[in-house]
């Protein structure tokens, strides 16, 4: 058959050179190869497996015909962030660290995701944030990435890959970007060498979030998690930081674990959002970390270093830890899997072979299995033809 007669068979003829513009000759050319395949195929029969609307697509028809796909979410933008800020509307961000996290604070409507260092304890059970690399920070930022299309993603740059020189900071700024896909990266500190930092990040043209107060990459100066500005001249210091840091560009600065009313303070004086943690409500907005939020971990240990500050809107772990002994339980007294959780069949016919073929091959027992379980005519002793 000639390609003007399968035109013609198919109604495919003028109409599709007189509609056939570059911009849908995908499309064209889509629809003649499904046409193609009924014609050939099924040669216009309607029968009770291919009525009229089959005649069209061998795709699903639960495909074919669901409709448009829902819109992508509108993207968070920094503009986003300095509208919601100048009307006064409080500012939510949530750190996540892989793509099935990622994908329930995208679903919530949370502005600012931190993809946060915080991840080397509650994901790879440090003690602190310290041993993070740059490198895994990245693999924790594709993920979520992958996970979140609304939020603002933001990056922490970890200890270790920006203190050496401008160079180093701007080179893993960029890293971070390029491939992790974040919006912007977060540099914790506000002494003069981190204002110095924020700058050159800034000039290279990307978003900086600082982090002044409690730093926990900072724990050996420290000497642990201790809370900051509780004296006056320790709350001038975090001031002047944050002052610092804004002056260098940053556009939001994140507040650890300093008195409220310090954070109010700083709050009003800066021109950008403070985000807080542990720092009262009078801040722009506020973070928390998910797994702490979540109840997440129930390890005694854990349950010691989680921050007094944090809210726990639910108790997952007591969900997880339940579940868990539950399937024990089920798979120990085999009440797991049922044949309601075994979906897969061969045919009998086919069983019956593969025990012949296997009891060929010498594989007896395996052999006996299938072939007491197929077709109860057959013979497991029968000698193979």
């Amino acid at each position: 058959m000639s390609f003007r007669s399968i035109q013609k068979a198919l109604g495919l003829g003028f109409a599709c050179r007189q509609h056939c513009s570059l911009s849908n000759v995908a499309i064209t050319a889509a629809l003649f190869q499904e046409r193609a395949y009924n014609y050939y195929h099924h040669k216009g029969r309607d029968d009770e497996h291919h009525g009229s609307l089959r005649k069209y697509s061998n795709v699903p028809e639960d495909l074919v015909y669901s409709g448009p796909k829902a819109p992508a979410p509108t993207r968070v933008t920094l503009r986003t962030l300095q509208q919601k800020y100048q009307k006064g509307i409080p500012l939510t961000m949530i750190t996540a660290y892989d793509y099935p996290s990622a994908v329930h604070v995208d679903m919530s409507g949370i502005d600012l995701l931190l993809v946060g260092d915080s991840s080397a304890m509650v994901v790879h059970g440090h003690d602190t944030t310290i041993p993070i690399t740059l490198e895994e920070m990245i693999t924790h930022c594709k993920a979520v990435a992958r996970g979140a299309r609304r939020p603002f993603i933001v990056g922490d740059l970890p200890f270790g890959c920006f203190e050496e020189s401008k160079e180093q900071a701007v080179a893993s700024a960029i890293k971070m970007m390029k491939e992790g896909g974040v919006d912007a990266v977060k540099v914790e500190g506000g002494f003069p060498a981190r204002a110095h930092t924020v700058s050159a990040i800034n000039e290279a043209g990307i978003a900086v979030v600082g982090h002044v107060g409690l730093t926990p990459q900072s724990i050996s100066k420290l000497g642990g998690f201790r809370p900051a500005g509780r004296t006056a001249s320790e709350a001038l210091r975090v001031m002047k930081e944050a002052a610092a840091l804004q002056e260098a560009g940053c556009i939001a600065i994140v507040l650890e674990c300093i008195p409220s009313i310090v954070a109010a303070a700083i709050t009003r004086e800066l021109k950008i959002p403070t985000i807080g943690i542990g720092s009262g409500p009078q801040c722009s907005g506020q973070v928390l970390v998910f797994h702490d939020m979540l109840g997440f971990l129930q390890h005694p240990h854990h349950a010691k270093v989680t921050p007094k500050f944090c809210k726990k809107y639910a108790n997952v772990g007591t969900d997880i830890q339940k579940a868990l002994l539950e399937y024990v339980e089920d798979v120990e007294s085999k009440g797991f899997p049922t044949e309601a959780h075994s979906p897969y069949a061969i045919p009998d016919g086919e069983l019956h072979a593969l025990g012949r073929a296997l009891k060929k091959q010498g594989y007896t027992a395996a052999a006996k299995e299938c072939l007491e379980g197929s077709d109860p005519g057959g013979d497991a002793d029968d000698d193979d033809e």
